[in-house]
């Protein structure tokens, strides 16, 4: 009978700094954040983070397992070339490294990049309008996010350089036809940030299926989002405002990760 038992993976703990394990311990905390909010999408999308005080080195996801079952230690090491800088069982996706690595090379402010393939971010995606003024939600995605056109599955590197053109300095980048992107200066930040942005999609399909006419937020309440999103949090930000209750969900029902 064949085995479908994970391959047993090294403890990496004793491996790495101390700033690395705790960037491992969130990476896995958000993948498996990912999986519990039925944002993922088998295997097909990746999260990735930079390693602590390194030039170009991020963690990533091994290509292979699910999101529920990755861990710390099982988080890949890769530099901006894609060579692997660690021993494992799994490879690297070759359209995550693609998308990830251009993001990091060009945005040194960002700290964790966040991918996904949701049923409502693909939906909007494929709306001409993209994303509407039609919520409280949206205000703050709208205030930093672009667009970028749809060249095929992301695989090749003549891409990177339109990639990060659109995406900008904004912290919200729309995939026409494929998903959603969000970055943020630490994990906790990009997730909120994918939390958002998904909020936003979930509630512009509904409300569109509603088939009545919606009301738009005005454009100069769009401007302040960002102001009023630092007084709502105390000046915390969403990230460290929610990231301890979200690892205490985590904790309840996907422990493990943390290994």
């Amino acid at each position: 009978m064949t085995s479908h038992a994970l391959p047993l993976m090294p403890n990496r703990r004793g491996q790495v700094s101390e700033a690395e394990w705790r960037q491992r311990v969130d990476l896995a905390a958000a993948y498996r954040l990912v999986a519990l909010f039925g944002w993922d999408d088998l295997v097909f999308t990746h999260i990735s983070a930079r390693v602590p005080d390194s030039e170009d080195q991020f963690l990533i996801n091994p290509y292979g397992m699910m999101f529920e079952e990755i861990t710390a230690s099982s988080l890949i090491k890769v530099d901006g070339t894609g060579r692997q800088l660690e021993e494992g069982p799994y490879p690297v996706n070759p359209a995550g490294f693609t998308i990830h690595s251009a993001v990091h090379a060009a945005r040194h402010d960002a700290g964790c990049v966040l991918h996904t393939h949701s049923l409502n971010g693909v939906a909007v995606s494929a709306q001409a309008q993209g994303v509407l003024p039609i919520s409280q939600h949206s205000i703050f995605v709208l205030n930093s996010l672009g667009y970028h056109d749809y060249e095929g599955v992301a695989l090749r590197d003549d891409e990177k350089p339109r990639l990060v053109q659109d995406l900008g300095r904004n912290n919200y980048l729309m995939l026409r036809n494929h998903g959603l992107l969000t970055l943020g200066p630490t994990i906790a930040d990009a997730f909120v940030a994918m939390y958002f942005f998904e909020a936003v999609c979930t509630i512009q399909i509904r409300a569109l299926a509603g088939g009545g006419e919606l009301t738009r937020v005005h454009p100069e309440i769009i401007e302040g989002a960002g102001r009023q999103a630092a007084q709502v949090t105390k000046g915390m930000g969403a990230g460290a405002l929610n990231w301890p209750g979200l690892l205490r969900r985590l904790d309840r029902r996907s422990p493990g990760y943390d290994v």
